[in-house]
C-alpha cells in the first residue's frame, strides 16, 4: 500500500517514540519525509533504514519560531511541497502546582502549544496550496485531567481545542486538522513507568484493553488521518486509548 506517494510529510519529535514509529509508517507507505527534534543523532538513527532521497534531517527546536520556519524553508528548497504535518514534539513535567517550577510550565507550553502553534502556522500557506492537513499529537490528558499533570493538561487541552478552531478556519481552504489522543504509549518517556508495576497494575484496571499501546499503533491512527480515507473527517480529537475514555471513571461494581 502506497497512500502516500508523492506526498512530502513534516513530523515533530521524529527522534523516537510515536514520531519515530509514524516517519516510518509514512515512508513505508511511500512518502518523503521531513524528520524534525532537537537530537541530530537521533534523527539519524531513526533514519536509518530509509532510502537516503527519501528523507531530509532538520536539526530544530519547535519552540524557537525562527528554527520552525527554517526547517520549513529547507523543506520546501528539497522538496518543493508539504502535505501533510504530523506535530508530535512534547514533553510532560510532573507535579502539583505548588511542586512542578514555572520553569516546568513555560517548558510544556514552550514545547507542547507554542511549537504546535508556530509549526501549524509556518506550514499552512503550503498546506493550502496542497489541499493538505494537519495531525495533531494531543492525549487523553487534553481531554481530562490527571492527578499531578495539571502542566501538561493545560497545554494538552489546549492543542485538543486549537484542533478544533484550526479546522474551522482552514476547512473552506481544503486543509484538514485533527488529532489523536493517546493514553499510556511506550515511549522513552514512558519506560519508567511501564517498570512501576503498582501502576502498570492501575492502568490495566482503567483500560479495557487492559495494556498500554505501542508506537506503532498510535501511528497507524495518525496515516488513517492523513489519508484520502479520512478525506471528510476534520476537527476531529481521537482517541487511541484502548476505550479507557469509553468509562465514566467509575470503579468495576461487578
Amino acid at each position: 500500500m502506497h497512500r502516500f506517494s508523492g506526498k512530502v510529510v513534516i513530523v515533530t519529535g521524529a527522534g523516537s517514540g510515536i514520531g519515530e514509529a509514524t516517519a516510518k509508517r509514512f515512508a513505508e507507505e511511500g512518502a518523503h519525509l521531513v524528520l524534525v527534534g532537537r537530537t541530530r543523532a537521533k534523527l539519524e538513527n531513526a533514519s536509518a533504514s530509509l532510502a537516503p532521497e527519501k528523507f531530509l534531517i532538520c536539526a530544530a527546536d519547535v519552540s524557537i519560531l525562527s528554527e520552525v520556519e527554517e526547517v520549513v524553508r529547507q523543506t520546501i528548497q528539497r522538496f518543493g511541497r508539504i502535505d501533510i504535518l504530523v506535530n508530535n514534539a512534547g514533553v510532560a513535567p510532573e507535579g502539583r502546582i505548588d511542586e512542578a517550577s514555572v520553569d516546568d510550565w513555560k517548558q510544556v507550553m514552550a514545547i507542547d502549544l507554542d511549537g504546535v502553534f508556530y509549526c501549524c502556522r509556518a506550514a499552512m500557506a503550503h498546506l493550502v496550496k496542497s489541499k493538505g492537513c494537519i495531525v495533531n499529537v494531543s492525549s487523553v490528558s487534553g481531554l481530562g485531567g490527571d492527578w499531578g499533570l495539571s502542566f501538561y493538561n493545560a497545554a494538552k487541552g489546549a492543542v485538543t481545542n486549537f484542533t478544533r478552531a484550526l479546522a474551522i478556519d482552514h476547512g473552506s481552504d481544503g486543509v484538514r486538522v485533527n488529532a489523536v489522543c493517546p493514553s499510556l504509549t511506550r515511549t522513552d518517556m514512558t519506560e519508567d513507568m511501564y517498570h512501576n508495576e503498582v501502576l502498570m497494575a492501575e492502568f490495566k484496571k482503567r483500560i479495557p484493553m487492559a495494556r498500554g499501546a505501542e508506537p506503532e499503533e498510535v501511528a497507524g491512527v495518525i496515516a488513517f488521518l492523513a489519508s484520502h480515507d479520512a478525506r471528510f473527517v476534520n476537527g476531529v480529537n481521537l482517541p487511541v486509548d484502548g476505550g479507557l475514555t469509553a468509562s465514566n471513571g467509575q470503579p468495576r461494581m461487578t
